[in-house]
């Protein structure tokens, strides 16, 4: 519908330039806005991989203690078995020296 632009004036209508001015006006308005969004999202994403890499350091750390109890762990099992089997080595002996004695009071 063509728009008589002498009438837009007593009508209230704005003229077709007025719209664009006002059209551009809200799209800068909202390019602001979401460059705004968007600083703000990568400042997130900032803080989120400073966070993962102090996550992933911190994994890394534990993960080492880990290893070193876990060695720790190993060499007490063994040491452990090798204390079960001197002690079940010395068991036999002191029944051996008790059957003795046994004998040697007996007689």
């Amino acid at each position: 519908m063509p728009i008589d632009e002498d009438t837009c004036g007593w009508l209230g209508l704005p003229s077709p330039l007025e719209m664009y001015r006002q059209h551009c006006g809200l799209l800068e308005n909202e390019i602001q806005e979401l460059n705004l969004q968007l600083r703000k999202a990568r400042a997130d994403i900032f803080g989120l991989i400073a966070m993962l890499t102090e996550a992933q350091a911190k994994k890394d750390e534990f993960a080492g203690y880990l290893r070193q109890r876990g060695a720790e762990a190993a060499a007490m099992r063994k040491q452990i078995a090798d204390l079960e089997i001197s002690a079940s080595s010395n068991r036999k002996e002191a029944d051996e020296l008790r059957q003795r004695l046994g004998l040697v009071r007996a007689r």
